[in-house]
């Protein structure tokens, strides 16, 4: 189950931790599945594994294997998003500096001695 999201993170930081915690889920139930499918496999004798119950253990190594996929797949978009995600903290910090400077050149130009008059 995915882990409760740290109220003080940064949204797309709350948005990352979410998605790994889901990929891991997701990856742990694919293992799960496959276990359980040779388990199955390995238990029942082979004059039983017919008709439903074929299918069955047919339909559980699909579903490990569309799992791991489904796996895979948000693996690369929490490598995506964890990219994006240090983009937008250079970004902030690149905008909080240029903030600093702004102020620090408004306060030099105010102290400015007036050649106005």
């Amino acid at each position: 189950m995915a882990a409760p999201a740290d109220p003080n993170a940064h949204p797309l930081q709350d948005t990352l931790d979410k998605t790994s915690a889901v990929a891991a889920d997701i990856q742990s139930a694919a293992s799960q599945v496959g276990v359980i499918g040779a388990v199955l496999a390995q238990e029942l004798p082979d004059e039983l594994q017919v008709g439903e119950v074929a299918q069955a253990l047919e339909q559980t190594g699909e579903l490990e294997h569309k799992l791991a996929e489904s796996a895979e797949t948000l693996a690369d978009v929490t490598a995506a998003l964890e990219h994006e995600t240090q983009k937008r903290h250079e970004a902030d910090d690149k905008l909080e500096r240029s903030r600093a400077q702004v102020k620090e050149l408004s306060t030099q130009v105010q102290q400015l001695p007036d050649k106005t008059g």
